[in-house]
């Protein structure tokens, strides 16, 4: 089954865009491979906020980098979009679909609500940040409130010495149907 990797740049301070959704405080490190990086996936996921904070409200836009695209929202028209798939509902069904499908990895690329929900209908597989040294004070978080604890395992860790940026890579961390938690409960 091919993996679903919420894969985005964070402030020090936990936001992933500043208050009216600008990313200019993005460093781009030099050590960093932008390409190796997106020939890893071949489908993205956006929310609807982050996709109409990228084309500015246009329609007829393409697919982003070149993947096949799905945006999650219940307010875009897909008859605007033809080149994407617009998915209003049954959004972990579409998920397990596309997962289920032949491909590569599966970018989750934008929207701390859309993490949210996927990642409480337990189909994220994995977390990866770049964490920017930047304090930005106020913004869109990470992950707002209100969300459930999601253990994390560290699978990953680099420094960026020339920007001073931290990728790490974390494995969500479900327990096992055989876990003891889960036996407790078979027992009673």
């Amino acid at each position: 089954m091919r993996r679903v990797r919420y894969s985005v740049a964070t402030s020090l301070d936990g936001y992933i865009a500043g208050p009216n959704g600008e990313a200019d405080w993005i460093l781009m490190d030099p050590d960093i491979d932008f390409s190796a990086i997106t020939s890893e996936f071949d489908t993205i996921f956006v929310g609807g906020k982050t996709f109409r904070g990228m084309t500015g409200g246009k329609k007829r836009v393409g697919k982003f980098f070149g993947m096949k695209t799905y945006v999650f929202s219940r307010t875009l028209d897909p008859r605007d979009y033809p080149e994407l798939t617009i998915v209003s509902d049954n959004i972990a069904e579409v998920v397990n679909r596309v997962r289920a499908e032949d491909g590569k990895d599966i970018w989750l690329f934008g929207g701390g609500l859309l993490f949210r929900s996927l990642l409480e209908s337990g189909v994220v597989d994995s977390l990866e940040v770049a964490v920017i040294p930047v304090l930005l004070g106020q913004g869109i978080p990470l992950f707002p409130a209100p969300a459930p604890r999601a253990p994390l395992k560290l699978v990953k860790h680099t420094l960026y010495p020339k920007t001073g940026t931290l990728g790490l890579e974390y494995a969500i961390d479900r327990p096992s149907p055989t876990s003891k938690s889960s036996r407790k409960s078979k027992r009673r």
